[in-house]
Protein backbone atom coordinates (compact mmCIF):
# COMPACT_ATOMS: atom_id res chain seq x y z
CA UNK A 1 0.00 0.00 0.00
CA UNK A 2 1.56 3.35 -1.02
CA UNK A 3 1.91 5.94 1.73
CA UNK A 4 0.83 9.57 1.47
CA UNK A 5 4.47 10.50 0.93
CA UNK A 6 4.89 8.17 -2.07
CA UNK A 7 5.10 9.78 -5.49
CA UNK A 8 4.61 8.38 -8.95
CA UNK A 9 7.79 9.09 -10.92
CA UNK A 10 7.12 9.16 -14.66
CA UNK A 11 8.97 9.49 -17.97
CA UNK A 12 7.01 11.52 -20.51
CA UNK A 13 7.01 11.79 -24.29
CA UNK A 14 8.37 15.21 -25.24
CA UNK A 15 8.61 15.13 -29.03
CA UNK A 16 8.86 12.84 -32.02
CA UNK A 17 12.58 12.18 -32.53
CA UNK A 18 14.35 13.26 -35.68
CA UNK A 19 16.36 10.23 -36.62
CA UNK A 20 17.90 8.25 -33.76
CA UNK A 21 16.21 9.15 -30.44
CA UNK A 22 18.09 11.35 -27.96
CA UNK A 23 17.55 12.13 -24.29
CA UNK A 24 15.94 15.46 -25.28
CA UNK A 25 12.97 13.53 -26.72
CA UNK A 26 11.85 12.70 -23.15
CA UNK A 27 10.99 14.59 -19.97
CA UNK A 28 10.27 13.48 -16.42
CA UNK A 29 7.88 14.47 -13.66
CA UNK A 30 6.54 13.24 -10.32
CA UNK A 31 2.84 13.25 -9.37
CA UNK A 32 0.78 11.84 -6.49
CA UNK A 33 0.14 8.11 -6.61
CA UNK A 34 -3.37 7.64 -8.05
CA UNK A 35 -6.14 5.82 -6.18
CA UNK A 36 -8.20 3.13 -7.92
CA UNK A 37 -11.92 3.58 -8.35
CA UNK A 38 -14.49 0.80 -8.77
CA UNK A 39 -13.41 -1.75 -11.38
CA UNK A 40 -9.79 -0.59 -11.35
CA UNK A 41 -6.59 -1.55 -9.54
CA UNK A 42 -3.26 0.07 -8.79
CA UNK A 43 -0.03 -1.66 -9.77
CA UNK A 44 3.57 -0.92 -8.97
CA UNK A 45 5.70 -1.50 -12.04
CA UNK A 46 8.74 -3.62 -11.25
CA UNK A 47 10.36 -3.96 -14.69
CA UNK A 48 9.89 -2.09 -17.95
CA UNK A 49 10.47 -3.69 -21.35
CA UNK A 50 12.38 -1.55 -23.84
CA UNK A 51 11.26 -2.40 -27.38
CA UNK A 52 12.28 -1.11 -30.83
CA UNK A 53 8.65 -0.66 -31.86
CA UNK A 54 8.23 2.11 -29.28
CA UNK A 55 9.96 4.25 -31.89
CA UNK A 56 6.96 3.67 -34.17
CA UNK A 57 4.61 4.47 -31.29
CA UNK A 58 6.40 7.82 -31.01
CA UNK A 59 5.70 8.37 -34.72
CA UNK A 60 1.98 7.81 -34.11
CA UNK A 61 1.65 4.68 -36.25
CA UNK A 62 -1.94 3.38 -36.09
CA UNK A 63 -0.89 -0.26 -35.59
CA UNK A 64 0.06 0.47 -31.98
CA UNK A 65 -3.12 2.23 -30.82
CA UNK A 66 -3.57 5.79 -29.62
CA UNK A 67 -0.77 8.14 -30.70
CA UNK A 68 1.31 9.81 -28.02
CA UNK A 69 0.98 13.54 -27.45
CA UNK A 70 3.67 15.67 -25.78
CA UNK A 71 3.31 15.27 -22.02
CA UNK A 72 1.88 11.74 -22.18
CA UNK A 73 3.49 8.94 -20.18
CA UNK A 74 5.68 6.92 -22.53
CA UNK A 75 4.03 3.75 -23.80
CA UNK A 76 5.54 0.50 -22.55
CA UNK A 77 4.94 -3.06 -21.36
CA UNK A 78 5.73 -3.79 -17.72
CA UNK A 79 6.06 -6.56 -15.19
CA UNK A 80 3.84 -5.26 -12.41
CA UNK A 81 2.50 -6.15 -8.97
CA UNK A 82 -1.01 -5.29 -7.81
CA UNK A 83 -0.88 -3.18 -4.63
CA UNK A 84 -4.52 -2.02 -4.25
CA UNK A 85 -7.52 -3.51 -6.07
CA UNK A 86 -11.15 -2.58 -6.47
CA UNK A 87 -11.54 -5.09 -9.29
CA UNK A 88 -13.06 -8.52 -8.61
CA UNK A 89 -10.60 -10.27 -10.91
CA UNK A 90 -7.40 -9.00 -9.31
CA UNK A 91 -5.99 -9.03 -5.78
CA UNK A 92 -3.03 -7.42 -4.05
CA UNK A 93 0.11 -9.43 -4.76
CA UNK A 94 -0.91 -10.59 -8.23
CA UNK A 95 1.98 -10.41 -10.72
CA UNK A 96 1.02 -9.21 -14.19
CA UNK A 97 2.32 -8.30 -17.58
CA UNK A 98 0.58 -5.05 -18.48
CA UNK A 99 0.92 -1.85 -20.44
CA UNK A 100 1.91 0.07 -17.35
CA UNK A 101 4.02 2.64 -19.17
CA UNK A 102 7.25 4.35 -18.16
CA UNK A 103 6.21 5.11 -14.59
CA UNK A 104 6.42 3.59 -11.13
CA UNK A 105 2.67 3.20 -10.57
CA UNK A 106 -0.25 2.73 -12.97
CA UNK A 107 -4.02 2.46 -12.78
CA UNK A 108 -5.44 -0.42 -14.80
CA UNK A 109 -8.88 -1.81 -15.59
CA UNK A 110 -7.85 -5.37 -16.46
CA UNK A 111 -7.73 -4.99 -20.24
CA UNK A 112 -4.54 -5.99 -22.09
CA UNK A 113 -3.29 -7.66 -18.89
CA UNK A 114 -1.82 -11.14 -18.46
CA UNK A 115 -1.52 -12.80 -15.06
CA UNK A 116 1.65 -14.78 -14.49
CA UNK A 117 1.49 -18.27 -13.07
CA UNK A 118 4.23 -19.89 -11.04
CA UNK A 119 7.11 -20.77 -13.37
CA UNK A 120 10.63 -22.09 -13.03
CA UNK A 121 11.82 -19.33 -15.36
CA UNK A 122 12.53 -15.87 -13.87
CA UNK A 123 9.51 -13.52 -14.08
CA UNK A 124 11.42 -11.12 -16.34
CA UNK A 125 11.27 -13.71 -19.12
CA UNK A 126 7.57 -12.79 -19.44
CA UNK A 127 8.80 -9.54 -21.02
CA UNK A 128 11.31 -11.35 -23.24
CA UNK A 129 11.63 -14.91 -24.48
CA UNK A 130 8.40 -16.03 -22.73
CA UNK A 131 6.52 -12.88 -23.73
CA UNK A 132 5.71 -10.93 -26.87
CA UNK A 133 9.29 -10.97 -28.28
CA UNK A 134 9.70 -14.71 -27.78
CA UNK A 135 6.24 -15.37 -29.18
CA UNK A 136 7.21 -13.44 -32.29
CA UNK A 137 10.27 -15.58 -32.95
CA UNK A 138 8.56 -18.86 -32.04
CA UNK A 139 5.38 -18.35 -34.07
CA UNK A 140 7.26 -17.01 -37.06
CA UNK A 141 9.53 -20.03 -37.24
CA UNK A 142 7.01 -22.73 -36.35
CA UNK A 143 3.91 -21.50 -38.19
CA UNK A 144 4.98 -19.06 -40.91
CA UNK A 145 8.25 -20.38 -42.35
CA UNK A 146 8.90 -23.81 -40.80
CA UNK A 147 12.27 -25.17 -41.97
CA UNK A 148 12.91 -28.79 -42.83
CA UNK A 149 15.70 -30.65 -41.03
CA UNK A 150 19.03 -29.84 -42.62
CA UNK A 151 17.89 -26.63 -44.28
CA UNK A 152 19.83 -23.41 -43.76
CA UNK A 153 18.12 -20.74 -41.68
CA UNK A 154 19.52 -17.22 -41.33
CA UNK A 155 18.35 -14.91 -38.51
CA UNK A 156 19.29 -11.23 -38.19
CA UNK A 157 19.53 -9.45 -34.81
CA UNK A 158 20.41 -12.95 -33.69
CA UNK A 159 21.08 -12.34 -29.98
CA UNK A 160 17.96 -10.33 -29.16
CA UNK A 161 14.88 -12.03 -27.69
CA UNK A 162 13.11 -12.35 -31.05
CA UNK A 163 16.11 -13.50 -33.06
CA UNK A 164 17.49 -15.82 -30.40
CA UNK A 165 14.09 -17.49 -30.00
CA UNK A 166 13.62 -17.85 -33.76
CA UNK A 167 17.12 -19.25 -34.21
CA UNK A 168 17.01 -21.68 -31.29
CA UNK A 169 13.55 -22.85 -32.36
CA UNK A 170 14.88 -23.52 -35.85
CA UNK A 171 17.80 -25.46 -34.34
CA UNK A 172 15.36 -27.56 -32.29
CA UNK A 173 13.56 -28.31 -35.57
CA UNK A 174 16.77 -29.71 -37.06
CA UNK A 175 17.83 -26.73 -39.17
CA UNK A 176 21.33 -25.37 -39.67
CA UNK A 177 21.25 -21.85 -38.19
CA UNK A 178 23.40 -18.89 -39.22
CA UNK A 179 23.08 -15.70 -37.18
CA UNK A 180 23.77 -12.09 -38.09
CA UNK A 181 24.75 -9.69 -35.30
CA UNK A 182 26.57 -6.41 -34.79
CA UNK A 183 29.64 -7.28 -32.71
CA UNK A 184 32.21 -10.00 -32.21
CA UNK A 185 30.97 -10.63 -28.65
CA UNK A 186 27.42 -11.15 -29.87
CA UNK A 187 28.60 -13.58 -32.54
CA UNK A 188 30.61 -15.60 -30.00
CA UNK A 189 27.54 -15.75 -27.76
CA UNK A 190 25.31 -16.89 -30.64
CA UNK A 191 27.62 -19.82 -31.39
CA UNK A 192 28.70 -20.85 -27.89
CA UNK A 193 25.48 -20.25 -25.97
CA UNK A 194 22.65 -20.31 -28.52
CA UNK A 195 24.07 -23.20 -30.53
CA UNK A 196 24.13 -21.50 -33.93
CA UNK A 197 26.52 -23.06 -36.43
CA UNK A 198 27.95 -19.66 -37.36
CA UNK A 199 27.30 -15.99 -36.70
CA UNK A 200 28.37 -13.17 -39.00
CA UNK A 201 29.31 -9.72 -37.75
CA UNK A 202 27.71 -7.49 -40.36
CA UNK A 203 30.07 -4.65 -39.42
CA UNK A 204 33.12 -6.66 -40.47
CA UNK A 205 33.66 -7.21 -44.20
CA UNK A 206 31.10 -7.77 -46.93
CA UNK A 207 27.96 -9.34 -45.49
CA UNK A 208 26.86 -10.60 -48.92
CA UNK A 209 30.17 -12.37 -49.50
CA UNK A 210 30.29 -13.86 -46.03
CA UNK A 211 26.72 -15.15 -46.40
CA UNK A 212 27.70 -16.92 -49.63
CA UNK A 213 30.60 -18.56 -47.82
CA UNK A 214 28.44 -19.63 -44.87
CA UNK A 215 25.50 -20.72 -47.03
CA UNK A 216 26.99 -22.32 -50.18
CA UNK A 217 23.67 -23.97 -51.03
CA UNK A 218 21.74 -20.75 -50.53
CA UNK A 219 19.46 -19.58 -47.73
CA UNK A 220 16.30 -21.65 -47.31
CA UNK A 221 14.65 -19.56 -44.57
CA UNK A 222 15.41 -15.98 -43.58
CA UNK A 223 13.94 -14.41 -40.43
CA UNK A 224 14.38 -10.66 -40.88
CA UNK A 225 14.44 -8.29 -37.92
CA UNK A 226 16.30 -5.36 -39.46
CA UNK A 227 15.54 -4.82 -43.16
CA UNK A 228 17.73 -2.44 -45.16
CA UNK A 229 21.17 -3.52 -46.35
CA UNK A 230 21.00 -6.79 -44.41
CA UNK A 231 17.85 -7.84 -46.23
CA UNK A 232 19.42 -6.84 -49.54
CA UNK A 233 22.49 -9.00 -48.82
CA UNK A 234 20.29 -12.00 -48.00
CA UNK A 235 18.20 -11.60 -51.16
CA UNK A 236 21.33 -12.10 -53.20
CA UNK A 237 21.81 -15.62 -51.84
CA UNK A 238 18.41 -17.28 -51.70
CA UNK A 239 17.94 -20.99 -52.31
CA UNK A 240 15.22 -22.20 -54.64
CA UNK A 241 11.79 -21.93 -53.01
CA UNK A 242 13.22 -19.90 -50.13
CA UNK A 243 10.94 -18.55 -47.44
CA UNK A 244 11.26 -15.13 -45.81
CA UNK A 245 9.45 -13.71 -42.82
CA UNK A 246 9.54 -9.93 -42.47
CA UNK A 247 9.26 -9.31 -38.75
CA UNK A 248 11.04 -6.06 -37.92
CA UNK A 249 12.62 -3.19 -39.79
CA UNK A 250 14.66 -1.62 -37.01
CA UNK A 251 16.93 -0.07 -39.61
CA UNK A 252 14.00 2.05 -40.79
CA UNK A 253 12.45 2.95 -37.43
CA UNK A 254 14.78 5.91 -36.96
CA UNK A 255 14.08 7.30 -40.43
CA UNK A 256 11.69 10.20 -40.91
CA UNK A 257 10.61 8.93 -44.34
CA UNK A 258 10.19 5.35 -45.62
CA UNK A 259 13.46 3.93 -46.94
CA UNK A 260 13.98 2.88 -50.51
CA UNK A 261 13.60 -0.88 -50.56
CA UNK A 262 16.01 -3.48 -51.90
CA UNK A 263 15.51 -4.76 -55.45
CA UNK A 264 13.17 -7.74 -55.17
CA UNK A 265 14.12 -9.34 -58.48
CA UNK A 266 16.02 -12.17 -56.73
CA UNK A 267 12.81 -13.05 -54.86
CA UNK A 268 11.13 -13.74 -58.19
CA UNK A 269 14.10 -15.72 -59.55
CA UNK A 270 14.20 -17.86 -56.41
CA UNK A 271 10.41 -18.36 -56.40
CA UNK A 272 10.64 -17.27 -52.79
CA UNK A 273 7.76 -16.74 -50.39
CA UNK A 274 7.69 -13.61 -48.22
CA UNK A 275 5.35 -13.34 -45.25
CA UNK A 276 4.74 -10.45 -42.90
CA UNK A 277 4.57 -11.16 -39.17
CA UNK A 278 2.60 -9.09 -36.67
CA UNK A 279 2.64 -10.78 -33.29
CA UNK A 280 -0.72 -9.27 -32.28
CA UNK A 281 -2.33 -11.91 -34.54
CA UNK A 282 -0.89 -14.76 -32.48
CA UNK A 283 -1.42 -13.94 -28.80
CA UNK A 284 -3.57 -17.06 -28.45
CA UNK A 285 -0.39 -19.12 -28.78
CA UNK A 286 1.25 -17.68 -25.63
CA UNK A 287 0.40 -20.79 -23.56
CA UNK A 288 2.13 -22.91 -26.21
CA UNK A 289 5.20 -20.66 -26.04
CA UNK A 290 5.28 -20.92 -22.24
CA UNK A 291 4.93 -24.70 -22.38
CA UNK A 292 7.41 -25.42 -25.18
CA UNK A 293 10.10 -22.76 -24.71
CA UNK A 294 9.62 -22.79 -20.94
CA UNK A 295 10.33 -26.52 -21.06
CA UNK A 296 13.47 -25.94 -23.09
CA UNK A 297 14.65 -23.40 -20.52
CA UNK A 298 14.02 -25.83 -17.65
CA UNK A 299 15.92 -28.56 -19.51
CA UNK A 300 18.88 -26.28 -20.19
CA UNK A 301 18.37 -26.47 -23.97
CA UNK A 302 17.46 -22.82 -24.51
CA UNK A 303 19.51 -19.78 -23.52
CA UNK A 304 18.65 -16.10 -23.28
CA UNK A 305 20.32 -12.89 -22.18
CA UNK A 306 18.98 -9.73 -20.52
CA UNK A 307 20.42 -6.22 -20.66
CA UNK A 308 19.07 -4.54 -17.51
CA UNK A 309 19.34 -0.85 -16.60
CA UNK A 310 18.70 0.28 -13.02
CA UNK A 311 16.11 2.93 -12.12
CA UNK A 312 13.37 4.49 -14.20
CA UNK A 313 15.54 7.56 -14.82
CA UNK A 314 17.76 5.40 -17.05
CA UNK A 315 14.90 4.32 -19.34
CA UNK A 316 15.46 7.04 -21.99
CA UNK A 317 19.17 6.23 -22.19
CA UNK A 318 18.39 2.50 -22.43
CA UNK A 319 15.98 3.16 -25.29
CA UNK A 320 18.52 5.33 -27.12
CA UNK A 321 21.16 2.60 -26.70
CA UNK A 322 18.74 0.04 -28.13
CA UNK A 323 17.98 2.19 -31.17
CA UNK A 324 21.72 2.60 -31.78
CA UNK A 325 22.15 -1.18 -31.64
CA UNK A 326 24.28 -1.06 -28.49
CA UNK A 327 22.21 -3.39 -26.31
CA UNK A 328 23.14 -7.05 -25.80
CA UNK A 329 20.09 -9.19 -25.10
CA UNK A 330 16.58 -8.24 -24.04
CA UNK A 331 16.55 -4.59 -22.91
CA UNK A 332 14.85 -4.08 -19.55
CA UNK A 333 14.72 -1.37 -16.89
CA UNK A 334 14.46 -2.33 -13.23
CA UNK A 335 12.01 0.25 -11.89
CA UNK A 336 11.55 -0.93 -8.32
Amino acid sequence: MPSEQDRNDRVLFARNPRGVPTLEDFTRDSVPVPEPGPGHFLVRNRYLAIEPYYRNVMKGMALYGRPLAPGDVMFGETLSEVVVSRHDGFAAGDILVARGGWQEYALLDGSSVRKLSVSSAPPTTALGVLGTPGLTGFVGMVYLVPPHPGQTVVVSAATGPVGSTAGQTARMMGARVIGIAGSADKCVYAVRELGFEQCINYKSGSLAERLKEACPGGIDVYFDNVGGDTLAAVLGNLALNAQIVLCGMIGAYNLDAPPTGPHLGPVVVARATIKGLVVFDHFGRLPELERVVGGWIRDGKFKYREDIADTLAEAPAAFCRLMRGENFGKSLVRIS
